[in-house]
């Protein structure tokens, strides 16, 4: 039982002690606003109630859904650790750098791989040559060396 439903009851008994004569219009008033009252106090009741079985199959889910999140989520930092902890083939950590270097005359560049442009020319900044030479200036130079 709520506080309303309590409420609700203490005037129910008063309006029985003081011998409520439902007979007359004041007294029938009196009566039905109690019945009303009495009503509005039990559907608040079913609404608390309600309300907490809501509240706590709510709970259930988020409780449910964290522990799905943690599940998730933690087998994907697990791939990111896994991914991070690998070596490239020189020995150093894989940190989406690549280090290059010149085939003229050997000075290394670090490249970002995500933002590495195949399309640009990329000049050696030591020796100003093309760090990836085309294949086909390599096969002139070897066709004019065999001239």
């Amino acid at each position: 039982m709520s506080d309303l439903t309590d409420r609700v009851a203490y005037l129910r008994g008063l309006a029985e002690g003081r011998k409520l004569d439902t007979s007359t219009d004041e007294g029938l008033l009196i009566d039905k606003i109690l019945e009303l009252l009495d009503a509005v106090a039990k559907d608040n009741d079913a609404l608390h109630q309600s309300l907490n079985e809501l509240s706590e199959y709510v709970e259930s889910i988020d409780e449910d859904l964290s522990d799905m999140e943690e599940n998730l989520y933690s087998d994907e930092d697990d791939e990111e650790e896994d991914e991070e902890d690998e070596e490239d083939e020189d020995g150093s950590e894989d940190d989406g750098t690549v280090e290059y270097a010149c085939p003229y005359c050997g000075e290394t560049m670090v490249f970002d791989v995500e933002r590495f442009d195949f399309d640009e020319d990329y000049l050696c900044p030591n020796c100003h040559k093309p760090l990836f030479p085309e294949e086909e200036e390599e096969d002139e130079n070897e066709e004019d060396e065999d001239k």
